[in-house]
Formats: C-alpha cells, structure tokens, sequence
C-alpha cells in the first residue's frame, strides 16, 4: 500500500470508529463493551504474532511496564470515551480528544525532557481555543450540570489517560519492548482493567445478539484497534513520526462529518470556527515538534 493508501486508511477508520462505539450502547454496559472488544483485538494480535514468528515472551518487569500502559490507553481511557459518547456526540468526543497532541508534548516535557517550542505552546493555545468554540453551547450548559457537563468531563479525563499511556508507551519502547507483542499483552491488560472496572460498578456481563452490536464489536477490534494501528505504525516507519501524526488532524474531521450526516449534528458558525483553530492548533504543535517528535499512539 502506498504513503497516501496508508494515511487515508488510518484516518478513515479511526474517524469512523467513534461513530461505531455509539452502536455498542444498550444492553450491554460500556465497560463491559471495551472489556470484550480488546480480549478480542488482543487475542487476534496474539495469534498474529505467533503466525509471524514474534515472540510474546516478556520478563516480570517488562509485564510491569505494559500492564500499566495497557490499563491507561486501552482499559481506563476507553470506559471514559465510552461514557462521553452516551451523553455528547461522537463527533464532538473526536475534536475534544484531539487535544491529546497537546498533552503529549507538555508530558513529553516533564517526564523525558523533550523541549517545548513557542510555536508548540502557541498551538496549543489555539487549539483549546478552538475546542472552547466548538463545545460552547454545551460549556454553557455544564454551568448546571447534567449531562453536558459528565459528556465533556469523561471525555477530557479519557484524554489525559490516553497521553499518559502515550508516555508509558515511550518508555516501554524505549526499553526495547517491541510494538506489536507489546500491543497485544497491553491490550489483554486493558481488557482485565475494563472488566474490574465493570464489576467494581456493579454492572451486568450482559451479552448483546443484536447484528449492530455484533458487527460494531468485531470492526472496532479488527479495524479500528489491529487493522487501522497497523498502517499507522507502517507509515511511521515509512516516513516519521511527525508527518505520519497528521493523521491526528484527519481523524476529527472524518469523525464530525459522520456525525453531521448519521448523528444529525447541526452545525453554527462558532462550532464551524471551533473546528477550524482547533484543527489548527493540531497542525502548529504537530509542524513544531518534527525535528524530535514523540512516539504517539493513537486512541480511536
């Protein structure tokens, strides 16, 4: 697959995937939902990995390492995105978690060292700017409560997870756990965490027979946690972290423009203005840390 094929691929799936995840609410509680999806995207990867001769041998401390990145990117953050999306559209759960390419170099910054730029924090400014427009209405709301305020509240909670299984990832790389082995035993960890978090709220391990359910269930696993994060790692190594991070600016607008045509999302000038500098703002970070870019994975 070409550069190009590989980029629209990752895009087009991750922004469709938080449209998907609205067809796993029902009877199944969120929890439960992403405790089922990553088992299954872990035990795919796994058995990919064997077919492929990589070895998912790891040694106690190493297990350390990826049980903790694999409780905040794939077990914690996920349950908060799922429960941002029952009460604030998808769409708006996708620009809202854009921020994370503002979180990355902020705690890039503090754990690691890496230096940030005036054009980093400028972007960064621009960016919540942005993401301030577009929530406004619902902002106004949150003054009172209810579910505006626990919609946006679980998405930003998911957000900072996510980054900081981000920097976990960092680390893990850095310490020469290789990626896809890594990703599935992270995975497997993220599943277990979902499923404490399920019994710890007390919710039913109901299953869901529904073709909507099941169908939305093996995309998210199959495309939008192995298939999509496979040809985004493959463009990175192709041609960088940093231009291959743009996929990070393609991802919301994908997602808003499913979520205007399937969610019925009406658009105003100040969330189309939102948009705009939030996606800006992605763009301004993302241009200044080329030169030493961190290792990001994607949270869709």
């Amino acid at each position: 697959m070409s550069n190009l094929g590989l980029f629209v691929t990752a895009s087009t799936i991750w922004g469709s995937t938080w449209y998907a995840i609205t067809f796993q609410f029902g009877a199944v509680a969120p929890e439960v939902s992403v405790a089922y999806r990553f088992a299954l995207a872990a035990a795919l990867l796994a058995a990919w990995c064997r077919a492929t001769g990589r070895s998912l041998t790891f040694s106690p401390r190493q297990h350390v390492g990826i049980a903790a990145q694999g409780a905040l990117l794939f077990g914690l953050n996920y349950v908060g995105v799922y429960w941002a999306e029952q009460y604030v559209a998808s769409g708006l759960v996708a620009v809202l978690f854009s921020t994370i390419v503002f979180l990355n170099p902020l705690g890039a910054h503090l754990f690691f060292g890496t230096p940030l730029t005036a054009r980093a924090l400028a972007g960064a400014t621009l960016g919540v700017g942005g993401v301030a427009l577009l929530f406004l209405p619902e902002l106004i709301a949150a003054r009172d409560g209810g579910d505006a305020a626990r919609g946006i509240a679980y998405g930003l909670g998911a957000t900072a997870l996510a980054s900081g299984g981000n920097l976990l990832a960092m680390r893990n790389q850095a310490a020469g756990i290789p990626i896809f082995p890594g990703t599935a035993w992270g995975m497997a960890y993220g599943a277990v965490v979902a499923g404490v978090a399920a019994l710890l709220h007390g919710v039913d391990w109901a299953i869901d027979g529904r073709p909507s359910y099941v169908l939305s269930l093996v995309y998210l696993a199959v495309f939008g946690s192995i298939a999509a994060f496979g040809a985004y790692l493959t463009l990175i190594q192709r041609i960088g972290a940093g231009p291959a991070s743009y996929v990070g600016v393609a991802t919301p607008v994908v997602a808003m423009v499913l979520s205007t045509a399937l969610e019925g999302y009406r658009w105003t000038a100040l969330a189309a203005a939102g948009v705009v500098l939030a996606l800006a703002g992605n763009v301004m970070v993302l241009r200044s840390g080329r030169r030493r870019p961190p290792e990001v994975l994607r949270n869709d």
